[in-house]
């Protein structure tokens, strides 16, 4: 009679933290059982694992994952169920636990509260996975700083309540090297073993439709609903920069791409579609941001991984801020502390970026600076197979 396989459950809330998680557990191998509560939205990352099974329900928020991102997010989060929602999934995920050897949790604070209420009540190990937050967040805040981005205090700091699950947490893994000695510091045996976002990096995918060698744009306007507003001003910044081959990472239907007035899209497939408009053409390429990533020479991004992951492949990003719900002048601001000359964020006006993509590009100082600042901000990737084997262990496989 064969023995019963180890069961996990995975906590995440967001579409990075889904991924991570989705990665990991296919890290663990077919025989383990793999359970996943996605706390915001549908967790379609982990929908490829042969071996799991979702549990609880599913919570579309109209702000992405990011209520407090600004008061409007908070409102309409609110109004869509939030609070009732929330509740039933802490009891899902606890019904979830049971018989779980390990409970993983990738996110926040609050999948952190999810995923150790879940733990105690099935007796099981809990693993901590904390992508968010990193101590580069507070490097020259300051109290001023502290007070005008109050909405995200706890995205800027770990509160004490977190840190204080964490130090009751089995194994605890962060981001970078600066954010393990900050937990260290206060009492949480974190660790550093490589970045997450390089972890999830895709393979490049397939050749990209580049003409002779002239340098690589990489348009990122995000997974979340930032790209209404920030796509327009990407193409018509593209459009002022005759010299580029400017391609975009899409993420969602062509029916979901929003043109500046005067422009027009022709799809011709279900990967790829022109945008044309101000004497320009711009691709925008669907399954292809791996492969694009690799290929570019500098980005324009209103995203929170896919920017990180560029600076960390060594590649200058030009930001500007939306009216969110994720890339907000709030969240611009603490992604610039994060990941310092890396990044240079601007006014959301098609000439300013198009003003900082050629400085850069003209800059070969400050290009090596950004990539320089990225290498070591973000690091290596190789924490996914380390946390893998700490699982294992805890489970004592």
């Amino acid at each position: 009679m064969s023995a019963t396989p180890p069961a996990a459950l995975f906590v995440s809330n967001g579409t990075a933290e889904d991924h991570i998680g989705a990665r990991l557990a296919g890290l663990l191998g077919p025989e383990w059982a793999i359970r996943s509560s996605p706390l915001v939205g549908r967790g379609g990352a982990y929908a490829g694992l042969s071996n799991g099974e979702r549990v609880g329900r599913v919570l579309d928020l109209p702000s992405g994952g990011f209520p407090f991102g600004s008061a409007a997010n908070l409102r309409a989060d609110l109004r869509a169920g939030l609070i009732r929602d929330s509740l039933g999934q802490w009891a899902d995920a606890v019904r979830g636990a049971r018989g779980a050897a390990v409970v993983v949790v990738v996110g926040d604070a609050y999948a952190l509260m999810v995923g150790t209420l879940a733990a105690r009540r099935a007796g099981a190990a809990l693993v901590h996975v904390q992508p968010l937050l990193s101590a580069h967040y507070l490097d020259g805040l300051g109290l001023r700083g502290t007070l005008r981005e109050l909405n995200a205090l706890g995205a800027n700091r770990p509160m004490e309540y977190e840190l204080a699950l964490a130090r009751r947490a089995d194994a605890v893994y962060v981001r970078d090297a600066h954010t393990a000695r900050y937990y260290t510091d206060r009492g949480v045996p974190a660790r550093f073993a490589g970045s997450f976002a390089m972890d999830v990096l895709p393979e490049p995918e397939r050749p990209l439709p580049l003409r002779g060698d002239r340098p690589v744009l990489a348009l990122l306007p995000g997974t979340r609903g930032d790209h209404r507003e920030s796509l327009p001003v990407m193409l018509r910044a593209a459009a002022l920069l005759p010299g580029l081959q400017a391609l975009v990472a899409w993420a969602h239907p062509w029916e979901a791409v929003t043109l500046p007035d005067g422009w027009t899209l022709a799809v011709q497939s279900d990967q790829r579609a022109t945008a044309s408009g101000d004497g320009g053409a711009v691709v925008l390429l669907r399954g292809a941001f791996g492969a694009l990533a690799r290929a570019a020479d500098i980005a324009v991004g209103t995203s929170g991984t896919a920017n990180e992951q560029l600076a960390g492949l060594g590649v200058p990003v030009v930001a500007f801020a939306t009216a969110g719900p994720q890339y907000t002048p709030g969240f611009a601001r603490r992604q610039g502390r994060l990941l310092g000359d890396a990044l240079s964020v601007v006014p959301a006006d098609p000439a300013a970026v198009a003003g900082e993509v050629r400085t850069l590009l003209a800059d070969g100082t400050r290009r090596a600076r950004a990539a320089l600042a990225g290498l070591e901000r973000i690091g290596p990737a190789g924490a996914l197979p380390v946390i893998a084997a700490e699982i294992r262990r805890l489970a004592g496989r």
